[in-house]
């Protein structure tokens, strides 16, 4: 018999009731984290679709300002500059040439970085041996010719040229002021055992001058003759300092004239004619460049309008006289 209204049941009952209410807060958990489960893209997709925007953002005003700012344009270009290694004489950068010559070539190629590397002529042609120059600027023409037919250069033009002079004391202790023939001045040099400097450094200069002795057919030795082993300009200054003779490029004697006591005493001979060449080296990392210096250094404005002028006006004669295209 039942009692009203009262649901009355046994253990099992329970149990049922017991195992009915598990699976529901079950349920209800699985529910509850599966949302969880929605919303956690939903949270962090904000995030990472907002960061990469907020970092284009940030980024983009620095690419603009650079973009705008002139030094960063100028820092670049230069960078982006190519090398271009011109191994030279002395005597040509001591008459200041270069001063005028790299600034008007980079005027046209303003890609290039000139170099320029003052030597003997035997050592500029010893670097494009080497593949260490891309361009020479010479005047030792009998060592060029040996240094073309060994294969060490390319193309060879001439350029320009000036003359040898033999300049010493105003007193003139070896009486050779006047003469007209170098050989015979240099004879009475030795005759008089009159101090004498020679550079020794296998430049052209030096090249010269031993030609000179051969023609004379002396070969200089003793306390009066002796050698510096530097360039013209360094050779002008000792014999000054010590009251010697020494024989040098007209173009470097005349840039240094004023700080000079040294007389010009010997021009004229045709044996000190001084022939300039233009060579493109086999070997150098540049040849385009280099070739472009030839082409440059040898085209008919630059030869008159920069060469052919060059010290005419403080000297009250060029230093140098252009002759591209000239047949040696």
């Amino acid at each position: 018999m039942r009692t009203r209204g009262r649901l009355s049941m046994g253990p099992a009952g329970l149990k049922y009731l017991a195992l009915i209410a598990l699976v529901l807060v079950l349920a209800v958990a699985a529910f509850s984290v599966g949302c969880g489960d929605e919303e956690t893209p939903t949270t962090t997709a904000a995030p990472e679709t907002t960061a990469p925007v907020a970092s284009s953002t940030t980024t983009a005003a620095p690419v603009e300002s650079s973009t705008t700012t002139a030094p960063a344009e100028t820092t670049t270009t230069e960078m982006a500059k190519q090398e271009l290694i011109l191994a030279s004489t002395t005597s040509t950068q001591d008459s200041g040439l270069f001063d005028v010559l790299i600034p008007a070539f980079n005027e046209l190629f303003p890609f290039y970085e000139v170099k320029v590397i003052a030597v003997g002529s035997g050592e500029a042609m010893k670097m494009g041996e080497t593949g260490d120059a891309d361009v020479l600027l010479v005047h030792s023409p009998a060592a060029e010719k040996t240094f073309m037919e060994n294969g060490f250069g390319v193309e060879r033009k001439a350029v320009m040229y000036n003359d040898f002079i033999i300049v010493g004391p105003e007193d003139d202790p070896a009486k050779i002021k006047g003469m007209t023939s170098a050989a015979e001045a240099l004879t009475a040099i030795a005759n008089a055992k009159a101090l004498y400097f020679n550079r020794g450094d296998k430049s052209g200069t030096d090249a010269k001058e031993q030609t000179i002795w051969k023609a004379a057919n002396l070969t200089p030795s003793g306390d009066w003759y002796q050698v510096t082993g530097q360039g013209m300009g360094e050779t002008l200054t000792i014999a000054d300092q010590a009251g010697g003779y020494t024989l040098a490029d007209r173009a470097t004697y005349l840039s240094k004239k004023d700080s000079l006591a040294l007389a010009l005493l010997v021009e004229g001979d045709t044996a000190l004619f001084n022939q300039y060449h233009v060579i493109t080296c086999a070997k150098g990392t540049n040849f385009i460049g280099a070739s472009n210096f030839l082409g440059w250094i040898t085209a008919a404005n630059v030869q008159a309008n920069i060469i052919g002028t060059f010290g005419a006006e403080k000297f009250d004669q060029p230093l140098f006289v252009p002759n591209a295209g000239q047949v040696e």
